[in-house]
Order: C-alpha cells, then structure tokens, then sequence
C-alpha cells in the first residue's frame, strides 16, 4: 500500500489524477446542463481531451465551473458513472472469476463446453461483485478531487478524422 501512496503523491501521477477528477466533473456538469451530445474524455498530465460535439466556449465555462465547484468541496463530481475504471475492474473481477471457472478443465471442447454454464454464472457474480469496485478506485486511486491550483487555461478545437476533439489545457 506504501507504492501506492508514494504513486498517488509523485507529481506526474497526480497531475493525471487532478485532471481526470476535473475531465469528470466538466462531463457531469454538461450533463446537468442537459448538453444535447454524448461526449467521452481522456485525461493525461497537460489536460484533458473531450470527444463529440460541443462549442469550445462552452467546453470552457464547464471546466472552469467544474473547477469551482470541486474546489468548494463537491467531490462527487469527480466519479463518473462511465468511466474507464469502472469498466477494467468490472474486466479484471470477471475475467478473473472466469479463469476460476476453468481450472482443471482438460483443452477439448467438450469439456470446455461443460464448463460454460459455470463461466457464465461466475462472470455475471464478479460483473456484480465489481460494481462498487469502480467508483472506489477512482475516488481512492484514479482521481483526486483536491485540485490544488489547478486552473483551466484554453480550450482547443481540433478535428480528428471527422470526429470533433477538443484539448482542455490546465496548469498547476
């Protein structure tokens, strides 16, 4: 748990964790706001990005609102119902408690097949195992909510293949 720690405090992984907390409070506060478009994220040490449609102006007024709000103690805005956390320990459980299922089995298909019904109740106990398992990890690991002097600083349109991608600059 000392690694973890020392990884969640050590500058370039927290950077990437203030970001991805602020990437899932502008997602959510566009979502309160009732923006018409689905929208995705991905957060690194410089910023964030935001796939789909959106004004860069009001990409802006989210981010620097999400800012706000985070750093007045809001802190369930940085958990995201759809992000990529929830989904690879949803993975990682269910494809862990598939592995399970197959120990023992010999490599002919009939045997393989015989297990099937195992596999899938076992995948579907860790599916529901992992549920909580996401939002914890981003609120412990993945995400930090305490900002800091974080600051939005531009918002950038770009077009990428026909696909509207938008660079949300931050500095600390």
């Amino acid at each position: 748990m000392q690694t973890i720690e020392k990884f969640k405090t050590w500058n370039p992984a927290l950077r990437v964790r203030r970001n991805h907390a602020l990437e899932h409070a502008t997602l959510q506060i566009l979502a309160e706001k009732r923006h018409p478009h689905r929208l995705g994220g991905l957060s690194d040490t410089r910023g964030f990005w935001v796939f789909g449609e959106i004004e860069p102006e009001t990409l802006f007024q989210a981010a620097e609102e999400a800012r706000k709000r985070l750093n007045k103690g809001e802190h369930h805005l940085a958990i995201h119902p759809h992000c990529g956390t929830n989904f690879a320990a949803a993975g990682i459980v269910g494809g862990f408690f598939a592995w399970l299922a197959m120990l023992g089995v010999k490599k002919n298909w009939n045997d393989r097949m015989d297990r099937l019904a195992n596999v899938i109740t076992l995948v579907t106990l860790g599916m529901i195992v992992a549920q909580p398992l996401g939002p914890k990890l981003q609120k412990a690991v993945t995400t930090e909510a305490n900002l800091g002097d974080l600051k939005v600083v531009e918002v950038k349109r770009m077009n990428d293949q026909g696909m509207p991608t938008h660079r949300v600059l931050t500095v600390s």
